[in-house]
């Protein structure tokens, strides 16, 4: 499909089961938010969808271990999930969840249709059954000894030690993960969707390309290690797979279909139906219609997964979809392998992992940082390690050396001779090249260079080598620092001012090129840029437009245009902040809830003189409303007796606006002001956490004064 006329992107659905870490972040999110914002930046018409997968037995397992409900699980999560993307400059058109009405609408029809039309098959089979607990269990519920690699606690889907895909009756000596007692084999019926029926045309699809006898995508353009999955399965030959379970916790069987009562979806074929309601959710929120993205097969539809998705969605989602009739299949799954982290694999279970919400917390302001590092080191052919001494010299040696300092020069270059106005120049005037050629007419080389080097990236990415497209992005940066160099115009300013017009004129075309590309990648840097170059917020289709700009030899940003002072993009991260990080990762191998263990750790040891510059004060809460959009943030007006401030506070799981009215609170009242969700925030009001994230306030004695000084 070489012109589609629409993009339909999904992320995969992360389970709700727990937040997310950077393998999560890495694997499926970051790759497909750098596409998508190029593609807008192109002017096309795209929808990117994501949501919670909030079925399944994982979600179950993590309620039996904290002894609540499934619902109250997703619901923590989900939150924590969708908070942690947001933060992370994820811009999905919609992040949905499965246990909404619509996707449980949605995916009963799925089944009613399939049914209806004969796609499936009936079958009788023996499941193991716990009698202690009188349920049948899924198969994580099962664990026993791999018969490949010995491991006595293989799960009966899959060996974490060897990664083989199992059945629960391929363990030896299994047991129920909820009892400990040995499950018995029952006798239960479940559908099941005839996968080896599907497997001629499934095969022709992928390998050739080809769909119902038309082109359909390119299979050069599909990575070897999802291909050569595919065609491993392909060659063990497909077998049926049932799509329901005995559950009590998913989306129902349509109880008007026989046999159907105890039954459950299967969560493959549940949760991939997600991104088609939360386009519908997203097309009722935007009076949109939903169907061209689906069902319209000029619309491009790609998938960003971590490898263990490949066969769900190259050969059960297909299949499922073309059973129905009349949706479209993806043209590109770009599966990423996995990130291993500081030499070990990233395991939940052992809290071996760089937890997304708990990095916003240590390291704020460094979203992009992380984004950074995580492109640089996407395991987009092989799997790739994360090291916090890795993110370190790339913040430093690159983020700091390259990027920041070839800006900070040009700004505060442009500033000092020209007090922030972009320099007219002569045309004519001979300059050095990055390459040290002299170049009489730089605006149709140097210019045409930069579009060509810019149409190098946009190609990268495009054909989903997002590492390579990071790479030429950064040599954009370094050809401008090399620029610099080579004509040192702080040296020739005053014997020589018209190459230095030229010189300065070219720098600054390229940071307003590098304040556009770097979007996709570094969207939080990008606006700081653009602010610093006192130019409007990017918009749909400026890429496009800047590129055609380029391609004529036109200026990005003219003479005379007024820019603001310069800042640093980057700073620098110092050793101990490392060194702090690497030290909680050894000390947090606990559960794998996402909280260090045991209890939350001590931080960092500081001097008294750290301490003496906090300046904390009680106060009354006088108003509190929710802040729009969330449903952890509650925004409070706070009397400190002398003056009133707003504050932001993640405490509306905890308390009501009701509740929270009236009581004293601890307010440190010299933090920064942040911007949170749109609200300025003067302050934090002190709380408590304890290993389980549960909080309560810190309250001074009701009778002290507002605004008293604690010390």
């Amino acid at each position: 499909m070489m012109h589609p006329a629409r993009y339909l992107v999904t992320s995969a659905l992360p389970y709700a089961n727990g937040p997310a870490h950077v393998g999560h972040l890495t694997g499926a999110y970051i790759s497909a938010d750098i596409y998508v914002r190029f593609l807008r930046m192109l002017g096309k018409d795209v929808v990117f969808v994501c949501g919670s997968d909030e079925h399944g037995a994982a979600i179950t397992m993590r309620a039996k271990k904290e002894s609540v409900t499934p619902a109250e699980i997703v619901d923590k999560y989900h939150a924590m999930l969708e908070e942690a993307m947001q933060r992370l400059g994820m811009s999905f058109d919609i992040y949905h969840r499965t246990t909404a009405a619509l996707h449980h609408e949605t995916a009963q029809e799925f089944f009613r249709t399939l049914h209806a039309n004969g796609s499936f098959i009936e079958q009788e089979t023996e499941q193991y059954f716990d009698e202690k607990a009188e349920q049948f269990l899924a198969d994580r519920y099962i664990k026993g000894t791999c018969p490949r690699c010995s491991h006595p606690e293989a799960y009966g889907d899959q060996c974490e030690n060897c990664g083989s895909s199992l059945s629960p009756t391929d363990l030896g000596d299994p047991v129920s993960t909820l009892t400990g007692e040995r499950p018995v084999l029952r006798k239960t019926k479940h559908w099941y969707l005839p996968l080896d029926e599907a497997e001629g045309w499934l095969r022709t699809w992928i390998e050739e390309g080809t769909l119902d006898g038309e082109e359909h995508h390119d299979p050069a353009l599909w990575k070897n290690h999802v291909l050569g999955q595919c065609k491993s399965w392909f060659d063990g030959g497909l077998q049926p797979r049932a799509i329901t379970r005995d559950l009590d916790w998913g989306v129902d069987v349509p109880p008007e279909i026989e046999g159907s009562e105890g039954k459950k979806l299967y969560v493959w074929m549940d949760a991939p139906i997600g991104y088609i309601s939360a386009t519908k959710q997203w097309a009722a929120d935007h009076g949109k219609d939903w169907k061209p993205y689906w069902q319209d097969r000029e619309t491009a539809l790609v998938h960003f997964i971590g490898k263990d998705n490949i066969v769900f969605h190259c050969l059960i989602f297909p299949a499922i979809l073309k059973a129905h009739g009349g949706y479209i299949l993806p043209v590109n799954v770009p599966a990423n392998q996995f990130m291993n982290l500081e030499g070990d694999k990233i395991s939940t279970s052992r809290n071996w992992a760089v937890w997304a919400h708990e990095y916003l917390e240590d390291l704020p302001d460094k979203e992009d940082v992380l984004r950074y590092y995580l492109t640089k080191n996407m395991p987009e052919q092989r799997d790739s390690e994360f090291t916090w001494k890795g993110y370190q010299e790339a913040n430093n040696n690159e983020l700091v050396n390259n990027l920041a300092n070839f800006v900070h020069r040009v700004i505060v270059l442009t500033n000092k001779y020209y007090d922030g106005v972009v320099p007219d120049f002569d045309e004519d005037c001979t300059v050095n090249s990055a390459s040290g050629s002299d170049l009489p007419s730089w605006h149709e080389s140097e210019i045409l260079d930069l579009h060509d080097q810019l149409d190098a990236v946009l190609h990268e990415v495009l054909t989903f080598e997002f590492r390579s497209a990071l790479t030429k992005l950064m040599a954009i940066s370094a050809s401008g620092n090399q620029l610099l160099q080579f004509n040192e115009p702080w040296k020739i300013q005053k014997e020589d001012p018209e190459t230095v017009r030229v010189v300065m004129n070219l720098g600054l075309q390229y940071v307003t090129a590098l304040s556009v590309a770097m979007y996709p990648f570094l969207p939080f840097t990008s606006a700081r840029l653009r602010d610093m170059l006192n130019l409007p917020d990017l918009a749909d289709g400026d890429f496009a437009d800047m590129m055609l700009k380029l391609a004529e030899g036109e200026l990005l940003i003219p003479a005379g245009h007024k820019i603001e002072k310069g800042k640093h993009l980057f700073e620098r991260i110092d050793d101990h902040v490392i060194q702090e990080q690497m030290d909680k990762l050894q000390r947090s191998r606990g559960d794998g809830s996402g909280n260090s263990q045991p209890g939350v750790p001590i931080k960092s040891e500081i001097s008294y003189d750290d301490f003496a510059k906090l300046d904390m004060r009680t106060a009354t809460v006088l108003h509190a409303e929710p802040v729009e959009k969330t449903d952890k943030l509650l925004k409070l007006q706070l009397d400190l007796g002398f003056e009133q401030r707003t504050v932001v506070s993640g405490i509306a799981k905890q308390f009501s606006t009701d509740d929270i009215v009236g009581r004293k609170v601890v307010l440190l009242a010299n933090l920064a002001p942040r911007k949170i969700r749109g609200v300025a925030s003067q302050g934090m009001i002190l709380m408590a956490e304890d290993a389980e994230g549960r909080l309560s306030l810190i309250a001074p004695e009701p009778s002290w004064e507002d605004g008293s000084q604690i010390s």
